[in-house]
């Protein structure tokens, strides 16, 4: 009897890489029930948090992110050195078959290694531009899974030809919700109000929970709860700010249940994370997005343009300050919450360019390079 073919996913320190990952092993044991994937991560608690509940093994690298500072780089290079080491003992001892980039810094060792091996490896590059790892990898690598066509105008000629627009990869619940009753019953909200949701995705984001937290403070909702992930370290303080409030609301620090959260939603104010456009257009959620301000290349402002340039979504600059973002923010919520038919316009927009089979997109691709 052969012996199951075993699959690297590399990448983590975020859901945002860990979640595509996820839904790509899973479609794999679809495609192929004894395929073994094994996930190279980070160190990070929260890899843990949301890899330990779906049973896969998974590998913690040493590897921690580039810091532009002499100890952050001797850090890095030290990080570097060791999970060079690991990777390469690993792919002795477990022979994968195939190797699949997850995206970000901790990608990079184990797709490099692998390829100069022979092994096939492939990249998952869900956002528009593609981020330094990607783009330092796509020279190796035989396949780049893309989200947006667009992403072809952001790379060099000779990556341009392993472009494979499979789309982000999402979880298979995602894609088959659950009764929104059922949903918001497990979620501890009342199914007969409507939802705005609130995400700054699985980390949270700061300077959105201040901001909604601000304007609801200025707005009376009528037939409306919010439902809020905050985020582990934004908890507390999120919450303390719904106490102040007369608003009918819910806070979750985090969950894997997203299936549940989108089943519930009628609108969102989201970051423009891949994983979060990839959710929202597959679910058809009308949204506000309001793209991460701190990167240099502002790619989630790029992603957010492909979903607003469909008529699924709404931009918002994050301008960094509560009152500022506040202000803007009042008056498109306001409009989208008692204008159903704008709301479903939007959604039937955002569903058109959903790409729901993207995981099992990726896997076909996947097994077909390790067969």
């Amino acid at each position: 009897m052969a012996e199951p073919l075993t699959i690297f996913l590399a990448g983590g320190g975020t859901g945002g890489h860990l979640y595509p990952g996820i839904a790509v092993a899973e479609a794999m044991r679809a495609v192929l029930p004894d395929v073994r994937p094994v996930f190279l991560c980070t160190q990070r608690e929260i890899d843990a948090v949301i890899l330990k509940p779906t049973g896969f093994e998974f590998i913690p690298q040493p590897i921690v992110p580039p810091v532009s500072s002499v100890g952050g780089l001797l850090k890095f290079y030290k990080s570097w050195r060791e999970t060079k080491d690991l990777v390469k003992q690993l792919l002795t001892d477990r022979r994968p078959a195939a190797v699949l980039g997850l995206g970000g810094y901790a990608a990079g060792v184990a797709v490099k290694k692998a390829a100069a091996q022979g092994i096939p490896t492939a990249v998952l590059n869900p956002d528009v531009i593609p981020g330094k790892a990607n783009k330092f990898l796509m020279s190796v690598v035989k396949a780049v899974c893309c989200q947006f066509e667009a992403t072809s105008g952001f790379v060099g000629s000779s990556a341009r030809g392993k472009l494979q627009m499979t789309g982000c990869p999402i979880r298979s619940d995602i894609t088959a919700p659950p009764p929104r009753d059922e949903a918001a019953k497990r979620l501890g909200i009342d199914p007969m109000l409507k939802t705005l949701v609130v995400t700054g995705a699985s980390l949270g984001a700061r300077t959105v929970n201040e901001a909604v937290l601000t304007m609801l403070g200025g707005m009376s909702l009528r037939g409306w709860q919010v439902l809020h992930l905050s985020g582990r370290e934004h908890a507390d303080a999120v919450r303390a700010g719904y106490r102040d409030l007369s608003v009918t609301s819910r806070v979750i620090d985090f969950t894997p249940a997203m299936a549940d959260v989108w089943a519930a939603t009628d609108l969102a104010i989201s970051r423009s994370g891949a994983s979060s456009c990839a959710e929202l257009t597959a679910c058809g959620i009308p949204s506000i997005l309001m793209p991460y301000p701190y990167h240099r290349d502002m790619h989630q402002k790029v992603n957010a343009e492909q979903l607003v340039s469909a008529g699924g979504a709404v931009l918002l600059d994050d301008e960094k300050d509560r009152a500022k973002n506040a202000a803007k923010l009042q008056p498109v919520i306001e409009q989208l919450m008692y204008d159903a038919g704008k709301r479903q316009k939007m959604a039937d927009a955002a569903k058109a360019i959903g790409k729901p089979d993207a995981a099992e997109r990726v896997a076909r691709l996947l097994v077909g390079l390790a067969s």
